[in-house]
């Protein structure tokens, strides 16, 4: 008998097992992907075969609270990263109380943008399954000085 992978599967874009096994948690997921210049987060949750996107972010939003258009090349950078993680969890901490991390095809690799991701949205205080030294501290986030004011001003604002 000869098995077809499927589509999603050849084109990297789904772990269908991986999926399978968040979606009989039954909880929401903190979705983060990587583009080549900025991050999307979103909280996604499935009914009956079917996400829909409760919270939504992206780095982009950090523009409209305060991040400087000369350094709008570095909207994935560690602190950009982190406080996206920051801006959504704020968003969603009223309506969600935990959701587990969906990471899709990305590499894990500890310490990285994605988990700087969570470690914002942890900070912001939704409850989210992890282990604390797969995340950044905040001084490896904050290691570039050029942006330590922008990072403080931003996190203030938030």
């Amino acid at each position: 008998m000869v098995h077809t992978v499927r589509q999603r599967r050849l084109e990297a874009k789904t772990d269908y097992k991986a999926r399978l096994a968040m979606l009989k948690s039954g909880k929401p997921r903190l979705v983060i992907r990587k583009t080549n210049s900025y991050m999307i987060v979103q909280i996604v949750e499935t009914k009956v075969a079917q996400d829909s996107i409760l919270f939504g972010v992206t780095s982009k939003d950090l523009l409209a609270n305060g991040w400087s258009n000369d350094k709008k090349g570095s909207l994935k950078s560690l602190p950009a990263c982190y406080l996206t993680g920051l801006l959504i969890g704020k968003k969603a901490k009223e309506k969600i109380k935990s959701a587990i991390l969906d990471i899709g095809m990305n590499r894990n690799i500890q310490k990285s943008r994605i988990y700087a991701v969570l470690k914002g949205t942890v900070d912001s205080g939704l409850n989210i399954p992890h282990d604390e030294k797969t995340l950044p501290t905040l001084d490896e986030i904050n290691k570039n000085k050029d942006f330590e004011q922008i990072f403080k001003k931003i996190k203030d604002k938030i």
